[in-house]
């Protein structure tokens, strides 16, 4: 379930840096474009909100899993 939620949260990053360079440059992404319709300041929001959440999935989520493959590594030493 970490897992999951760690590659959610970056794949919400991902969709949120990525909004945000396309707006610099002249575009935007298809599912992303009714945020503009509430104005540049809630859309930009949306996006730093976009960032933040994935991030904090990603990092929270994502360092769980790894101290528990360590911990199983070990066990499956032990039992070697």
């Amino acid at each position: 379930m970490g897992q999951k939620l760690s590659g959610l949260g970056g794949f919400l990053a991902l969709i949120g840096v990525v909004s945000s360079v396309l707006y610099l440059i002249g575009y935007n992404l298809r599912i992303l474009m009714w945020i503009d319709t509430w104005g540049q300041g809630a859309a930009w929001g949306i996006r730093g909100g976009l960032i933040v959440a994935g991030a904090a999935l990603f990092f929270i989520f994502g360092s769980g899993d790894d101290e528990d493959e360590d911990e199983k590594k070990k066990k499956k030493k032990k039992k070697e």
